[in-house]
């Protein structure tokens, strides 16, 4: 059948089920969150003579937990307006609704009883067809499903969303065997498509696929941590970003996700796996019993493997010493590998580097590996039939850069196999027999696709969906043009991609280049250009430490060339004759926004936080944000309204270095175009949706656009309203003196100089005011010393 979900039912307002109402809501889905009644009044409820028949106090349990979720950071909406989605109500009055919602969503205490008896309100009103799931994250999904209806069980299903559900991208698809195969693929693709999430189909056993890897993972760290006598601060040195694994490393993350909930997860398995040939690693070592007996459960008490205080000195976090349980300042462990490591920015090459290593970090890496990969081998076939599976489950739901199996490539499988061994550990028989057939890989790219190894059939077997998800280093031998730092890749269809990588994607010489010659050769060879890269950003802006260098160095002749490539690079992709699609994601930066500014279209994740940011760090927008957001304005300017309002949004916008939290925002910014550009919700699908867009441009019959002459600007006009503005603000001690001064600078570009009247412009014209002023800003004594701090500790002083 052909299903449409517009109505969602979420049942259960914790913490898991407000945010998974938010994250539906926040994609256009019609909401209703319920929960119980509260069973008695609270003071103020008292003090206003309600009753608990009083809709206000049936409601407020749900009411509350919204709203403390709405107010939570890091946000689980993408704007503040998609709440008006979410409806709520209470089970006792308002269970009978279901009836009209397509997908009833189960989000209640982790307790198999009251989850049976919700599931018994659920039948009386629930209409035959209609998708039932559950979002546990530890009870058997097949125990659900007794005594209920086969029409119920044939739509019943597992849908474990992890914490929280609009960042972590995970969503794990967990049948019965009696879950009807046509439910079991929509939610694979809708949780793909729609709610931008990588869906893995798990089996029904304990801790499903990432948290029972994640969680060994975590306990292995504990138990090599002991051999070792290794600390807190090294673990986390060890186990973060310098391995491709998220900030929070090992002990943070079990302080945010609740250490009771890991040793929950960990007694788990070792209750419930008594085949587990690891079965050990599981054990809750003494350390962590005590830190659970203390109530030191991590962010929720307030205190676990960290400590948060606040003395004189401002606050300061404190390390947990596990030998003897007192707190102390965090230790800044010194490793040299790690050292030598830093600077490397290819995460394959820095794991290579490390895991070859002698020293303790290099013993510790070898260690983690060993019991890894050997623990991922004998999974499967138990918790997943394929090894990709486990992968996928890793990075969305752990925020694993690479996957065990991918890292395991990385190091080797025969030489890893004999590592293993020498630890006395084992693999997997089928990882014998697969070498023993000369097969030396889990993975192979082949003609631009990402190929794993099926192990029933001993073969290669494309990854699924392989069409709707492009991954540029799958591209390898199609490589048309590069240098230092840029890749020029034929991704087909006569559309090629340009993908950098610097430090944070920054945008200096060499991407510039990369920019022009990308254009350059696709108008000679092929239909169109996408410009987006797999980074974890998509670019942090342009270059500051070069600016830096040479606006205190005085080469201003330099710098004045450099900001002329900026802006005739960013003008070239907005009048090229070929389609430009930019495919932005995560940081999107100063430089990196401008050349979204000037896309033909923008194909943005939904997680990009783009914005003009250089106010910041005391310069304007000099890559032609200025200028286009002027022109923006321009456009904005119809008769009957007054024309410095548009003016006034777009100066703020750029005046106060305003970042959208989501792509959803920078529609509301200006920055993104509706009806022009779009979003992808799942950055997997990004490029190749950027490359469709470009596809259907050049099929539209693309035309090279004609440069504006045209541009509205108001003038001393204009000016006298901004500069009203600036000047109030810096009288009520919102800005500082450099800060007017920035803010000044921008107005006069934006508002087209000291012209007398409103007049029309080029953008030429913009271009040249643009870059007078920013050369002129760079050198200023405080802006120099804004510049020197962002490259020092990567935040600009107030000066």
């Amino acid at each position: 059948m052909k299903r449409h979900i517009n109505k969602v039912a979420v049942l259960g307002s914790g913490v898991m089920g407000s945010r998974i109402a938010a994250h539906f809501a926040g994609i256009g889905v019609q909401v209703l969150l319920l929960d119980i009644a509260p069973k008695e009044l609270n003071d103020a409820e008292k003090a206003k003579n309600l009753t608990l028949d009083s809709p206000a106090v049936k409601n407020r349990i749900v009411n509350e937990a919204l709203q403390a979720a709405i107010k939570s950071n890091p946000s689980p909406v993408y704007t503040k307006a998609v709440v008006k989605r979410i409806r709520t109500g209470n089970f006792t009055d308002d269970m009978k609704q279901i009836a009209d919602y397509d997908w009833i969503i189960e989000v209640v205490v982790e307790n198999l009883d009251i989850k049976k008896s919700v599931f018994t309100e659920v039948e009386k009103y629930r209409k035959p067809g209609t998708l039932i799931t559950s979002n546990t994250s530890g009870i058997p999904i097949h125990l659900m499903t007794a005594g209920r209806s086969e029409d119920f069980q044939k739509h019943f299903c597992g849908t474990h969303f992890f914490n929280p559900p609009r960042y972590l991208r995970l969503l794990e698809i967990i049948p019965t065997p009696h879950t009807d195969p046509e439910v079991v693929d929509f939610l694979m693709h809708y949780g793909d498509l729609y709610l931008g999430k990588t869906t893995v189909l798990c089996k029904d056993t304990p801790a499903f696929i990432a948290n029972r890897v994640g969680v060994f993972s975590i306990m292995a760290i504990f138990h090599i941590m002991e051999e070792m006598s290794l600390g807190i601060d090294e673990i986390d040195v060890l186990t973060g970003p310098i391995i491709g694994r998220p900030k929070s490393a090992t002990f943070r993350t079990a302080d945010v996700v609740g250490i009771d909930t890991l040793v929950k997860v960990a007694k788990g398995v070792m209750d419930n796996c008594p085949d587990d040939e690891a079965i050990s690693i599981f054990k809750i070592p003494p350390f962590l019993q005590t830190v659970v007996d203390n109530k030191w459960l991590g962010d929720k008490t307030g205190q676990g493997f960290y400590k948060k205080t606040k003395g004189a000195g401002g606050s300061e976090i404190l390390t947990l010493n596990l030998q003897t349980m007192e707190y102390g300042p965090k230790q800044r462990p010194k490793f040299g590998s790690i050292d030598a490591a830093k600077p490397v920015e290819d995460l394959k090459q820095r794991i290579r580097m490390l895991a070859a290593a002698t020293d303790k970090a290099g013993q510790f890496y070898q260690q983690f590996h060993a019991y890894l990969f050997s623990y991922v081998s004998h999974r499967i076939p138990e918790i997943a039939d394929d090894l990709y599976k486990v992968d996928d489950a890793m990075k969305a739901g752990f925020g694993w850069e690479i996957g065990a199996f991918e890292t395991w490539d990385l190091l080797g499988v025969e030489a890893s196999v004999k590592l293993i061994e020498a630890k006395g550990l084992t693999v997997a028989p089928w990882v014998k027999e697969m070498l023993a057939k000369g097969i030396k890989q889990f993975y192979k790219a082949e003609n631009g696709k990402k190929l794993y190894y099926d192990i029933p059939s001993q073969t290669y077997k494309p990854l699924p969906g392989e069409g709707s998800f492009l991954i540029l280093e799958n591209f390898s031998n199609n490589i048309v043009w590069k240098n230092s730092a840029c890749n020029l890749y034929d991704i087909g269809d006569g559309v090629v991609c340009l993908d950098w990588k610097t430090k944070m994607n920054t945008i200096g010489g060499e991407v510039l280049e990369g920019v022009n010659k990308a254009v350059d050769r696709a108008e000679k060879d092929f239909r169109g250009l996408v410009i987006g890269n797999d980074g974890t950003n998509f670019s942090a802006g342009a270059n500051v430490g070069m600016i830096f260098m040479l606006a205190a160095e005085q080469e201003y002749d330099e710098l004045d060339m450099a900001v002329r490539l900026f802006q005739k690079t960013t003008m070239r992709l907005r009048y090229s004759a070929i389609p430009v699609v930019v495919a932005p994601h995560a940081l999107t930066l100063g430089g990196g926004c401008e050349m979204c500014l000037h896309a033909d279209k923008v194909q943005a994740s939904a997680e990009t936080y783009i914005g003009l940011v250089e106010l910041g760090i005391g310069v304007i927008p000099g890559g032609g944000g200025s200028k286009e957001m002027a022109l923006r304005a321009s456009n904005e300017f119809i008769e009957g309204r007054i024309e410095e309002e548009p003016l006034k949004d777009r100066f703020m916008t750029v005046a106060t270095a305003k970042v959208a939290t989501s792509a959803h925002e920078g529609f509301d910014m200006g920055v993104l175009r509706p009806g022009i550009d779009e979003i992808t919700m799942n950055p997997g699908r990004l490029i190749a949706d950027a490359k469709r867009s470009v596809i259907a441009l050049a099929d539209e019959g693309y035309t090279r656009p004609v440069e504006r002459q045209d541009v509205k600007v108001l003038g001393r006009t204009g000016m006298g309203m901004l500069l009203t503005g600036i000047y109030s603000m810096q009288f009520g001690h919102y800005i500082s003196e450099h800060d007017a001064k920035v803010a000044g600078k921008l107005a006069y570009v934006m508002c087209g100089g000291d012209l007398s009247e409103a007049s029309l412009v080029s953008e030429q014209y913009l271009l040249n005011l643009e870059r007078e002023a920013f050369l002129s800003l760079c050198g200023e004594r405080k802006t120099l010393e804004r510049l020197q701090s962002v490259i020092k500790t990567g935040k600009p002083i107030r000066n």
